[in-house]
């Protein structure tokens, strides 16, 4: 019998990678907001239970379908620090509220996406963090699975992210410069296809997990500064004009400088990176490349 999952931030990138990943396996019930554009699952409605937050009513959502679990991956990165208020509902308020409901509901499990970067770093990070603090606190009641995240990228993923905004800008040949920080810090950006790859495995591991709390990192074995991945960025896009002006911003308070994974839980799965950085580079390029053609046309 297919498991039914209930998955938030479906339209995003990482979850809308999820959905087309395991719609061929699972029952999927997308909750989403209203405004919520949702082209990246455009091709998969049909096939989809959609339902807009604002109109549900959590207790009796739960209480009425039979999901197995949930995967939380809505998130709001808090890029604009007025937005504090969304910063929290996105990163702390909503899944507590999905976690209460489905520890209530006796659910199997829930899966947050979370990240590996310092608490310190921003209202991200921050809110992040106290959500795991909750997290921890119930997984008395449910199996909670922790996905702590490195820095994601692909192709198709949001233009404001640094990866695609560098790529963007790199591929255009009409951006004259670039302003960056030194770029020493070192980071183990991984690849979108490898990420899946991790929940997929996790979600087939779940009966075998002990009750209670557990966490998975998710992240590259190689690590690499951020100066030398732009400038392979810029060098794979054959880029000859764009000027990289390292050391022009300054770095954020509290940055770490590079970040300590462990893989070791993941790759007890099974799983490993498939994609070094310049196939993912390439990826991105090339498709980034195509859509700018096919705009043009």
């Amino acid at each position: 019998m297919r498991k039914r999952i209930l998955i938030t931030g479906a339209t995003g990138y990482l979850g809308s990678s999820l959905v087309h990943d395991l719609i061929s396996d699972y029952d999927l019930t997308v909750l989403k907001r209203r405004s919520s554009n949702t082209f990246r699952i455009s091709s998969l409605l049909p096939q989809l239970t959609c339902l807009d937050i604002e109109d549900v009513d959590f207790s009796k959502l739960f209480k009425t379908q039979l999901f197995s679990g949930v995967i939380h991956c809505a998130t709001n990165y808090g890029r604009d620090e007025h937005d504090l208020d969304d910063t929290i509902e996105a990163n702390l308020i909503l899944p507590l509220r999905l976690l209460k409901n489905a520890f209530e509901s006796k659910l199997e499990f829930f899966i947050n996406t979370d990240t590996v970067l310092d608490k310190r770093i921003s209202y991200y990070s921050l809110s992040k963090a106290q959500f795991k603090d909750w997290f921890v606190f119930f997984s008395n009641k449910i199996k909670s699975i922790n996905v702590e995240l490195e820095h994601f990228y692909g192709r198709g993923d949001d233009p404001s992210k640094f990866v695609s905004k560098i790529v963007n800008d790199l591929v255009s040949n009409n951006v004259k410069s670039i302003d960056l920080t030194l770029g020493e810090q070192k980071r183990s950006f991984i690849y979108i296809d490898d990420v899946v790859q991790a929940f997929r495995l996790i979600l087939q591991e779940i009966p075998n997990l002990k009750d209670g709390f557990s966490s998975f990192q998710v992240a590259s074995k190689h690590h690499i500064s951020i100066r030398n991945f732009v400038v392979l960025a810029k060098e794979l896009c054959g880029n000859t004009k764009t000027q990289l002006n390292f050391g022009a911003l300054p770095y954020r308070k509290n940055e770490v400088m590079e970040v300590v994974v462990d893989l070791t839980r993941l790759e007890k799965l099974g799983w490993s990176e498939k994609t070094t950085i310049r196939q993912g580079l390439l990826e991105t390029i090339n498709f980034e490349k195509t859509k700018l053609k096919n705009h043009s046309q």
